[in-house]
This record gives C-alpha cells, sequence and structure tokens, in this order.
C-alpha cells in the first residue's frame, strides 16, 4: 500500500488521464472524477491496457505495470473524493466550468490540499477565488503527453502562496517533470512567446513572399523539427487559432497577437490539419503530404534576403523580442523562459540565447525596421532590448 498522499484529477480525457498516470507511476493512489457516466472506469481501463502494451513491448516491467494500474481508482463525483495532496482538474476550458468546481472543492477538501489547474489559456486569478483558502490554488500546465513530456509550467495567481509555488515545484519533481515558474499571464511562458513562431509564417504566405511549403523549408534551416505551417495543421488549425485568439484577447486585443486571416479562413472552410485531411497542406491516408514540396532556389533565395522576407531572421527576431519582453515584466525569469521553449515546443535553443547569440540590437535594428515597413505595433521592440545582457 502506498504511503505517498492520494492525489485526485478531475478529467478523464486525454489530458486527465495522462496526468493520472504520471501520478500513479511516481507511487500516488489515484482518483479520476469525470462529469461523463462511465468516462472514469474507462479513463481506468485504457491506462491499464497501455501501461500492459508498454510491457508487451518490453519497454515496462510487467509487475510494474500492473502496480501502476492497481494505484488508479474511478470516483464517482468531486465531493466524493478522499482527503488529497493535491488535485488536479483537466476538464473543458470554461471559466464557469472550472469555478465552478474549484467552488466545490473548496468547500470539500481541507485546506492544506493544493487545488491545480491545467489550463492552458484561462487566469488563474480568475479561477482561484471561487475556491476556499484560494492561497493554495495555482497553474500545473502539464504538456500532451503527460507520460512522455517533461516540462510543467507551476503558475502562480497573486494570492497563490509562495509555499504552495514550492510545493507544486517539488511535486512535479518527484514525478520526473521538470518544472518552470511563471506569472499568471496570458498564454504563460510557452503559449505566449510561441505566437510568432506561428504567425511570422502565415504573414509570410499572406504578403506572398513564398509559398507554405518554401517558407516552412526556411524555418527548418534554423533547427526547427517541423516548420510552423506543417506544426500547426498537426496541433489542428482550429486548436491552435482558439489559444492564439485567447491570447489575444487576454492582451486587450495586442497587435502582436491579432490571428492572421489567413488561419481564421483555414478554419472557416474546416481545413483544420491532419485531422481533416486539409489544412495548409493536403494529406494522404498514409499522413504523406504531396503538396508540401519547397522551392529550393528560393529558400537560398530568401535566407540570403533582408528581414522583411527571410522567414528565419524575422520568427527569430519576434521570439526574442517576446522572450525579453516577458522577462522584463517579471513575469518569469530567463533561464526558465528558455528551458520552457526546449522542452515544451522542442525548439533547438531557448529564445534568450539566441538573441544572445544573434546580438539583441540586432534584434532591435531588426524589429524597427519591420515596424517601418508594417506599422501598427506588431514589431514594436521591447525596450529591454537596450538593457539585456
Amino acid at each position: 500500500m502506498s504511503t505517498l498522499g492520494n492525489v485526485g484529477v478531475i478529467g478523464a480525457g486525454a489530458m486527465g488521464s495522462g496526468i493520472a498516470q504520471v501520478a500513479a507511476t511516481a507511487g500516488h493512489p489515484v482518483f479520476i472524477v469525470d462529469a461523463f457516466e462511465g468516462a472514469a472506469q474507462r479513463a481506468c481501463t485504457r491506462i491499464t491496457e497501455g501501461l500492459r502494451k508498454r510491457a508487451a513491448q518490453g519497454k515496462l516491467d510487467p509487475a510494474e505495470a500492473e502496480a501502476i494500474a492497481g494505484r488508479i481508482f474511478p470516483c464517482d463525483s468531486a465531493e466524493a473524493l478522499p482527503e488529497c495532496l493535491v488535485v488536479i482538474e483537466a476538464i473543458i476550458e470554461d471559466l464557469d466550468a472550472k469555478t465552478e468546481l474549484f467552488d466545490v472543492l473548496g468547500r470539500t477538501q481541507p485546506a492544506t490540499t493544493l487545488l491545480a489547474t491545467n489550463t492552458s489559456s484561462l487566469s488563474i486569478d480568475q479561477i482561484a477565488p471561487a475556491a476556499a483558502h484560494p492561497g493554495r490554488v495555482l497553474g500545473l500546465h502539464f504538456f500532451n503527453p503527460p507520460p512522455a513530456m517533461k516540462l510543467v509550467e507551476v503558475i502562480r495567481g497573486e494570492v497563490t502562496s509562495p509555499e504552495v509555488m514550492d510545493t507544486g515545484a517539488d511535486l512535479v519533481t518527484a514525478w520526473g517533470k521538470v518544472p518552470v515558474r511563471c506569472a499568471s499571464t496570458p498564454g504563460f511562458i510557452v503559449n505566449r512567446v510561441a505566437r510568432p513562431f506561428y504567425g511570422e509564417a502565415q504573414r509570410l504566405v499572406q504578403e506572398g513572399v513564398a509559398d507554405p511549403a518554401t517558407i516552412d523549408a526556411c524555418v527548418r534551416t534554423a533547427g526547427f523539427r517541423m516548420g510552423p505551417l506543417e506544426l500547426t495543421d498537426l496541433i489542428g488549425q482550429d486548436v491552435n487559432l482558439a489559444v492564439g485568439t485567447s491570447v489575444w484577447r487576454q492582451t486587450n486585443k495586442d497587435p502582436r497577437y491579432q490571428p492572421t486571416p489567413f488561419q481564421q479562413n483555414l478554419v472557416a472552410e474546416g481545413n483544420l490539419g491532419r485531422k481533416t485531411g486539409k489544412g495548409v497542406y493536403t494529406y494522404a491516408a498514409d499522413g504523406t503530404s504531396p503538396d508540401n514540396v519547397p522551392d529550393q532556389a528560393k529558400v537560398a533565395e530568401l535566407l540570403a534576403s533582408g528581414v522583411l522576407t527571410n522567414p528565419v531572421a524575422r520568427t527569430l527576431a519576434m521570439l526574442v523580442n517576446e522572450a525579453v519582453d516577458l522577462v522584463d515584466r517579471g513575469e518569469a525569469g530567463s533561464a526558465d523562459v528558455d528551458l520552457a521553449m526546449t522542452l515544451g515546443t522542442g525548439y533547438p535553443k531557448g529564445p534568450i540565447a539566441w538573441g544572445r547569440e544573434i546580438g539583441f540590437t540586432t534584434v532591435r535594428d531588426q524589429l524597427r525596421e519591420l515596424d517601418a515597413a508594417f506599422p501598427g505595433g506588431r514589431y514594436r521592440p521591447s525596450p529591454a532590448l537596450d538593457k539585456i545582457e
């Protein structure tokens, strides 16, 4: 019998199931709750089947697989959860649904229980007041799939206590994850800093600089595993647009994050990416994309061009600017930003490290050129570019 504290997980979808597996693997008894009848039991069955499959493949000891599965239990409701060390919700991204849940958890769990949200886009400060003792509410933002992805954003709200932040970071470290700390701001670290990676490629296509395959090929030369346009097809154009729109709205419609007509049109037409067989590219049944063929001569031409038409220079300048701004506002430290972007998105380097390599004054000058060519605020250089070292 485990001597570790109970963990509650609300939401039996892919994220909730993955988080439950992570906690159970670390030795905790885990109780899964879902609003849909039978969903929690189906999640337990699905996790067990996945663990047994890994054991059959020689990736996990069979006895360990059974032990992990034996620590995961369905639970009828949030009210029925036993006393927990932490309860993590991974339900729909709806503020009303989350605040209603945190009200229940605040009334039914002891004041010592950490109450965590896995939200990727909502403010901790909008969720925490619903719970009794809101200082124990924090964000624990896992990345999909949780068993494989190392990064967890540990997010503080205005009233989250320092002790709760420390406990949350220590807990996910004990679970084999790498915590990065940040404030509750729109998009946190990863979903905020990554916005230009997608947006610049879309704008370059809109501007007629080159076709999507050529833009993607240019960006891959910087060490990215996938180009931004093919990556949004993999994520789902609708999912990527929803996150971007949320960040844009929460930043008072800052032009830096304004969704592009290019992506909005894809979603409006139902071209959502690989899952629909068509997005930026078309996809065959085996997942290959016959129209993702770059013009190599054009790739070379663009990479030798100035910042206005060079996809790599433009993208990196915007990523560096975004990261520097976030650090300057005190929302996260430089090391955490770089760690988050390399672990959470697979970037070959963190944007702060890239800025040092390129030169922050060079980035500033590139942005000034872009801002003059495309006025309106999207390319405004962060004041921090003049003072960071």
